[in-house]
């Protein structure tokens, strides 16, 4: 009698084997360099196929590469990606589906009771660019709390000085702006392809703004360059346009450091997400009175909580702590900025 297919295969000849095993063993081999696996560190060919990959939302080193001793070639990239096209368009169920849940699985069967609210554009442009902050941006937080009782009165002087109206949005901003004249490398972003630090010549300073098209970040240009006067009233601009929503097409693009008010909202502090690719966030809280120690006694003071969010490859805590309390100083002493004007 004539051995099985099983009795030929092992025999460990590769002709013994019927068609159909063969095929398996090949469709088994390009599922496994097809399919991603968290914890596997696979060496990727060049920096252009690592951000190639994270374009699509996935890291190029969970892939099993097809090239020698596992390496990550652009064509395993390439495959994996229109896997993942074909997937989201209908027309195939990648292999990495279990690896990609958020990206590419099929919704689940309403509940009773439960209502599904697709994102629009914008809002899916916005849930990418806040995962991909999370994911490749090692960040760290510090925060103070500052009191804020003389830059009131100083802005009551200046206001009273000048017969017009300054905010403490723009008072502050020019802090910053002197804060990083200081320390640049917040003013600065990393280049993961070149593993290279990126110190910016201009500061185009974000401004967090909830606007109807949900949270955006407009920035103001050149602001190293801008007089008080002159940031106040572009700082005022781009709260105008937040209340539509509408802005300038390169208002929305270029920023280097963001300042966010979120005082405005009612709460004191938060570890915000960086906006990518910048290294900080300079967060202020709301404005409260507070009993204070002045000159040791107790007194009534307005407090403000300061935070600062940054990317721990650009700058240590040391550098992003000498900046906070920088800012902070000129906030409890405005005339201390005069030195620097």
């Amino acid at each position: 009698a004539a051995p099985d297919a099983g009795s030929a295969g092992a025999a460990g000849s590769p002709s013994a084997g019927a068609p159909e095993d063969i095929a398996e063993a090949a469709l088994a081999e390009a599922h496994a360099a097809h399919t991603l696996e968290h914890g596997r560190h696979s060496p990727v060919i060049s920096p252009i196929v690592r951000r190639l990959a994270r374009e699509h939302g996935f890291d190029a080193s969970e892939l099993l590469g097809t090239g020698p001793d596992g390496l990550v070639v652009r064509a395993d990239v390439e495959a994996f990606i229109t896997e993942l096209d074909e997937a989201r368009a209908g027309r195939g169920t990648p292999t990495a589906m279990p690896s990609l849940p958020d990206a590419v699985a099929t919704p689940s069967a309403p509940r009773a009771g439960e209502q599904r609210v697709p994102l629009d554009r914008m809002q899916r442009a916005a849930a990418a660019h806040f995962t991909r902050s999370r994911r490749e941006i090692p960040e760290a937080t510090v925060w103070m709390d500052v009191d804020a009782t003389e830059l009131l009165a100083a802005r009551r002087q200046l206001n009273a000085a000048t017969g017009e109206k300054f905010g403490i949005t723009a008072l502050v901003a020019r802090f910053v702006i002197a804060g990083l004249r200081r320390h640049p490398s917040l003013n600065a972003s990393f280049d993961a392809d070149r593993n290279e630090l990126v110190l910016h010549s201009g500061i185009n300073l974000g401004l967090a703004a909830q606007t109807p098209r949900g949270l955006l970040v407009p920035v103001v240009h050149g602001v190293e360059r801008m007089s008080l006067r002159d940031l106040r009233d572009a700082i005022q601009a781009r709260t105008d346009q937040a209340t539509t929503g509408a802005f300038p097409p390169d208002a929305l693009t270029g920023g280097t450091f963001t300042l966010n008010n979120y005082g405005t909202l009612g709460v004191d502090g938060s570890a915000a997400i960086i906006n990518h690719p910048e290294a900080a966030m300079l967060g202020i809280g709301r404005l409260v009175e507070r009993p204070w120690v002045v000159d040791g006694a107790i007194a009534v003071r307005t407090v403000t909580e300061l935070t600062i969010s940054f990317d721990h490859r650009v700058c240590d805590g040391a550098e992003a702590a000498a900046f906070l309390t920088f800012v902070a100083g000129c906030i409890e002493r405005p005339i201390s900025l005069l030195a620097d004007l």
